[in-house]
């Protein structure tokens, strides 16, 4: 599992009165003196322990059926588990666990999931969890995941069979997320088709630049939204400064709106990045001017401006933005 799946601003917590049960957790891991993580669905830490000789180990209460997660600050694989009362084995050396039947199917689930294992692609081994794993709690780790392939219609298709974690909190965290997301997306696809709108913010020197400098004069412009302290954007980044190389010659270029508050980290994540293009930021975090005028709450995020000045994509990352600058401009 590669992250949390709920986000925090939307998680239902469930109430005072929720069943607690015990967990005892042992785990063995290579990485000696790393610290192991125990946290919820919404990220926030249960508990933490650090490997000592190859072993490290957690005990208190949760919440029975509680989606927890087992992280460690050396590896980027996440462990998903169930809080159902069963003592649980995690190895961390090939992600594997020992436990309720439960709990090693999930795991199994969720590495044959994963490219690098490629037993079941992504959208089949959904299927079968939620077609099969009715009587179970496995889908809730996987709830996220299944909204974004197939989407609340289908999901309510589930539900009305009723299966045991239907009323899970995690499951109602989810739906909930989605909801915003889409009314998010589709308040942000209302700005493709329309002209851009001006606006203006100082470079890195201090001196004001208005984007209608950039756009509108004959190229096709990718208004880049991000900050330097964002996770997503700057893995994100190396993907635009292929796309900037590959066809900047041909028409194409970069202005970056910045969502930073203090100048020396802005600079300093656009030259480590090797981002050479044109920066602009008034340095307000998300009061920024262009968060406001075009309606960012979440970054990474673009608009792709044709040389006329007008919005034609949204959104743009990974391949979808090299496919994208494919049709453009070809190979």
């Amino acid at each position: 599992m590669k992250k949390i799946l709920i986000a925090a601003s939307v998680m239902l917590t469930v109430g005072a009165q929720a069943q607690q049960v015990n967990y005892t957790i042992n785990g063995v891991s290579n990485d000696n003196g790393a610290k192991i993580m125990l946290v919820n669905e919404s990220a926030r830490k249960i508990d933490n322990a650090i490997v000592k000789d190859g072993k490290f180990s957690f005990n208190g209460t949760a919440e029975k059926n509680a989606l927890i997660v087992i992280k460690s600050e050396k590896i980027n694989w996440m462990t998903p588990l169930i809080n159902d009362g069963t003592p649980i084995t995690v190895n961390l050396n090939d992600s594997t666990v020992k436990g309720s039947s439960q709990n090693e199917r999930m795991v199994r689930y969720d590495l044959d999931m994963n490219a690098t294992y490629g037993k079941l692609d992504v959208k089949t081994g959904l299927e079968k969890i939620f077609n099969e794993e009715t009587n179970t709690m496995i889908p809730v780790a996987f709830i996220e995941q299944y909204l974004e392939e197939f989407g609340l219609e289908k999901l309510e298709k589930c539900l009305a069979k009723k299966p045991v974690w239907a009323n899970h909190p995690t499951v109602n965290g989810a739906i909930e997320e989605y909801k915003f997301m889409e009314a998010d997306r589709a308040k942000k696809a209302a700005y493709i088709g329309k002209q851009f709108t001006d606006l203006e913010e100082p470079d890195t020197d201090g001196n004001m630049h208005k984007l209608s400098e950039y756009v509108g004069k004959g190229k096709w412009v990718l208004v880049d939204f991000w900050t330097s302290w964002c996770g997503p954007c700057r893995a994100e980044m190396p993907n635009v400064v292929k796309a900037y190389e590959k066809y900047h010659d041909k028409g194409f270029d970069i202005v970056g709106f910045s969502f930073d508050n203090k100048k020396e980290p802005w600079v300093k994540a656009i030259s480590s990045l090797n981002m050479p293009w044109v920066h602009l930021s008034d340095l307000k975090g998300w009061k920024t001017v262009a968060s406001g005028l075009y309606e960012v709450n979440s970054i990474p995020d673009n608009l792709l401006i044709d040389p006329q000045g007008k919005i034609v994509a949204r959104g743009l990352r990974a391949q979808g933005l090299h496919q994208k600058l494919k049709e453009i401009f070809g190979e």
